[in-house]
């Protein structure tokens, strides 16, 4: 079961602070930014599936207002379906972050933060006001784009969102996005190097992150940390811990780890996260502050989720 408590401090359950954590619009929107590509999702009119879903993989870029842009091929299985849909039919695009559909790294499975936007989808006529930047947007995500985009069997669409779906990864909340809110929302400005950066935690600071675990979060019996998402107000920490009394028993907390002032840059985040693996490893070897103040009693920290793999 999910739940949101207090850990440096109050041990009452309350809502998520949100000068730690992004918001789900936020999340959503991030996701769509960084991606690049993914799934086109619309009604099949082949013989013998008709009206069964059907899944093609896309480009896109992002106008303005977070809708998605796609080049598509007249001809292409997703175009015909889309033109014999008629106006006003669904579609939903589906991207991932990870792997093919993003410009993040390997793919992680289930486990990494995904949206999905399903809306109308209509033809963009040359006439619009963002046309001139659309093209050139498209043309900078994706190097091909020029060589097509003026052949009259290409055609670039947009797609209105109605819904929007966010999964925060496995086992992580998931939530319905107002499409309005998407709109409003602002990408994380670490966006593009939070999978790195969460990649080289993982890989270089073992260590660092079972002190941080001991030291500032309060668990016992730990096993293994990994970080599971770094954003600009804070990272985000899966800790798998064994059971006092039952030591053949592993149970998985996931905590939000937040940084006392939103980081700007890739270097402010490294330096709030070396800030915080300082404080643990004072506070484990008796290091005190003036006034006895503890190391890292006022990091903020949350408990979002308890064993929410088990």
């Amino acid at each position: 079961a999910a739940a949101v408590e207090a850990v440096n401090g109050s041990k009452e359950e309350t809502s998520t602070p949100p000068e730690i954590r992004l918001n789900v619009p936020e999340k959503a929107r991030t996701v769509s930014s960084v991606c690049t590509s993914g799934t086109l999702c619309t009604s099949s009119y082949m013989e013998d599936i008709e009206g069964a879903p059907f899944g093609s993989f896309v480009d896109y870029v992002l106008d303005d207002e977070g809708n998605p842009v796609l080049l598509m091929n007249e001809m292409s299985m997703h175009t015909v379906n889309i033109q014999k849909a008629g106006p006003g039919s669904p579609v939903t695009l589906f991207a991932q972050l990870g792997g093919p559909t993003s410009t993040l790294g390997p793919a992680q499975g289930q486990d990494v933060s995904r949206c999905s936007i399903t809306g109308t989808i209509e033809k963009i006529e040359s006439t619009v006001e963002d046309w001139d930047a659309l093209r050139m947007r498209y043309g900078i995500a994706h190097s091909y784009a020029d060589q097509v985009m003026d052949s009259p069997k290409f055609h670039f669409y947009r797609l209105m969102p109605t819904k929007i779906y966010f999964v925060g990864g496995f086992g992580v909340s998931s939530e319905w996005v107002p499409p309005q809110e998407y709109r409003d929302a602002t990408p994380d400005v670490l966006a593009k190097e939070a999978s790195s950066i969460q990649s080289r935690l993982n890989r270089d600071h073992g260590d660092d992150l079972m002190m941080t675990a001991t030291e500032i979060l309060d668990v016992t019996e730990v096993e293994k940390v990994r970080v599971t998402g770094v954003d600009r107000l804070g990272m985000d920490l899966r800790v798998t811990r064994r059971m006092p009394r039952r030591k053949n028993k592993l149970l998985t907390d996931e905590f939000r780890l937040g940084f006392r002032i939103p980081v700007i840059s890739v270097e402010d985040a490294k330096s709030e996260v070396l800030k915080v693996f300082q404080e643990a490893w004072e506070k484990k070897n008796g290091v005190t502050w003036g006034d006895g103040e503890i190391p890292g009693a006022d990091i903020p920290v949350i408990k979002t989720a308890e064993d929410n793999l088990m």
